[in-house]
C-alpha cells in the first residue's frame, strides 16, 4: 500500500502496552518525509520531502495514485535521459528522407547542444525555454532561424510525451515565448533583371533561367530535369525529380513535398530547350536515389550538366556562376536573390495574367493553396473603382422606385 513515512520517528508499544513515537537514529538528519508506493509496473518507488511539508508529500502521494487510476502515471526516472542523448534518439527515428534528416540535424547541433546540453529532459521547464530563446538571440541567429529551430525544439518534447518521458511539452506553456518568424513581402523581379541575369551566365546554364522563370521549377528540379520530362507534343513539362546534396554528395530525389507535378511548356520556353539540346546534347547521369548510401540508383539523360558532364552542385553553381552573373546584371549577390527568385518572376507573372491562387500553388507545387495566398498575396492587383461600382450599385437599388415619393 501506498504511505508516507516519517523517517525521524518511529512507534512503539510502550511498558503500559499503548503507542508511543520515539526518535530514530536519523532525527534531524536528511529529508524526514518518504513517500512509497508502486507503479503500474509493480516497481516500489519513493520520493522524499523536508521536515514541515508532510502536506506537500500527502498532495504527491494523492497526485500519484489519481495518476495510477487515470493511467497518466509517468515514470520518475523516464525523464532522467539526457536531452543530448534522447534528441539523437529522435533523430534517428525520424524516418525522413536524408536530406530533411541533414537539416534536421543541423538545427539540432548547431543551435540547441551547446545550449540545453546533456541535462534531463525532465529538468527544462518553460522557463528554460525562454533562456533558450534569449541565449539564441544574443548568438545573433535570426527570428527565422529561430522560429524554425523552435519547431523542431517543440516535436522533440512532444515525441518525449508520447513515449512517456516527460508529462508536459515545456514548449506548449503559455509563458514561453515563441520565436514568429517575418514574412517577408516577396517583390519580383522586373523582366530586364531577369535577362540581364541570363546573359551574365555561361551559355550551357542561360537555358536554366528559361525552365525556372517560365515553368516555375526549382532549382534543384532544373538540375534534375531529364529528356523524358520535356513533352514537347503536349507542350507539357514533367517535373519529376531533383539534385539534391546531401553530406556533400549528390543524390536523385523527389521534388519538395514528394510531390511530382506537370506544368505547361510555353512556347519560348520549349524553343529554348530545342536548341540547348542541340549545343548541349543530353548527359545520362547515374546517382543514388534520395540517400548517398542508398543502394537504389537512378540514370537519368539529364539536360543540364556542369562543365565536366555531371551533375550540378549547387554550392559551386551559386558561388561561381550565378552570383557572378547577379553582379553583371547589377543585382546585389545575397540569399534573397538565389535562383529561388526566378520562382518568384514566375508567379507573379501567372497573377498578373490573372491566374488563380490554386493554379498558381499547382505550378508551383506548393503543399496548399494557403501558403501561395500568404506569399503573394499583395501582389494580386486590386481594383477600387470595380469596388466602388459594386457598392454603389447596391446603393442603387435601395433608392425608391420612380413615382413613390418620400413621407
Amino acid at each position: 500500500m501506498a504511505h508516507i513515512e516519517d523517517r525521524w520517528y518511529k512507534e512503539t508499544i510502550g511498558s503500559d502496552g499503548k503507542k508511543k513515537r520515539e526518535k530514530t537514529s536519523l532525527y534531524g538528519k536528511g529529508l524526514r518525509y518518504r513517500v512509497r508506493y508502486i507503479d503500474p509496473t509493480g516497481k516500489e518507488r519513493g520520493k522524499s520531502f523536508p521536515d514541515k511539508e508532510k502536506h506537500e508529500a500527502e498532495d504527491f502521494l494523492i497526485s500519484v495514485e489519481n495518476a495510477k487510476r487515470a493511467r497518466t502515471y509517468i515514470d520518475p526516472d523516464a525523464g532522467k535521459i539526457g536531452f543530448s542523448d534522447y534528441g539523437r534518439m529522435y533523430l534517428d527515428h525520424r524516418g525522413n528522407d536524408a536530406s530533411t534528416e541533414e537539416t534536421t540535424g543541423s538545427r539540432f547541433k548547431n543551435h540547441m547542444i551547446p545550449f540545453f546540453g546533456n541535462r534531463p529532459i525532465k529538468s527544462v521547464k518553460p522557463e528554460v525555454i525562454n533562456e533558450w530563446n534569449q541565449w539564441m538571440t544574443d548568438q545573433g541567429y535570426s527570428e527565422t532561424t529561430k522560429a524554425v529551430s523552435f519547431v523542431t525544439l517543440k516535436s522533440i518534447f512532444a515525441t518525449a510525451v508520447e513515449n512517456e518521458r516527460i508529462a508536459k511539452n515545456p514548449c506548449n506553456a503559455k509563458t514561453v515565448i515563441v520565436p514568429k518568424q517575418r514574412d517577408k513581402k516577396v517583390i519580383p523581379w522586373p523582366r530586364k533583371a531577369v535577362l540581364a541575369v541570363r546573359a551574365g551566365l555561361l551559355p550551357r546554364y542561360r537555358t536554366m533561367v528559361d525552365v525556372a522563370a517560365g515553368c516555375g521549377a526549382r532549382q534543384g528540379e532544373v538540375f534534375g530535369l531529364g529528356l523524358d520530362d520535356i513533352d514537347f507534343d503536349a507542350r507539357e513539362l514533367h517535373i519529376r525529380r531533383q539534385i539534391k546534396r546531401i553530406d556533400s554528395k549528390l543524390v536523385f530525389g523527389l521534388p519538395k513535398n514528394d510531390k511530382e507535378r506537370t506544368v505547361p511548356l510555353p512556347d519560348s520556353v520549349a524553343r529554348a530547350l530545342k536548341l540547348h539540346m542541340e549545343e548541349f546534347p543530353p548527359v545520362v547521369v547515374t546517382l543514388p536515389w534520395e540517400d548517398p548510401e542508398a543502394k537504389k540508383q537512378a540514370t537519368v539523360p539529364v539536360i543540364f550538366t556542369d562543365s565536366r558532364f555531371g551533375g550540378i552542385h549547387r554550392c559551386t553553381f551559386s558561388q561561381k556562376h550565378w552570383n557572378r552573373a547577379l553582379r553583371r546584371a547589377g543585382v546585389e549577390a545575397c540569399r534573397d536573390n538565389g535562383m529561388h527568385a526566378l520562382r518568384h518572376y514566375y508567379a507573379s507573372v501567372l497573377i498578373d495574367a490573372g491566374e488563380s491562387i490554386k493554379v498558381v500553388s499547382v505550378n508551383l507545387g506548393h503543399r496548399n493553396p494557403a501558403f501561395t495566398w500568404r506569399t503573394y498575396v499583395h501582389l494580386i492587383p486590386g481594383n477600387e473603382d470595380r469596388t466602388r461600382q459594386a457598392v454603389d450599385r447596391l446603393a442603387e437599388d435601395d433608392k425608391p422606385s420612380d413615382g413613390l415619393g418620400t413621407a
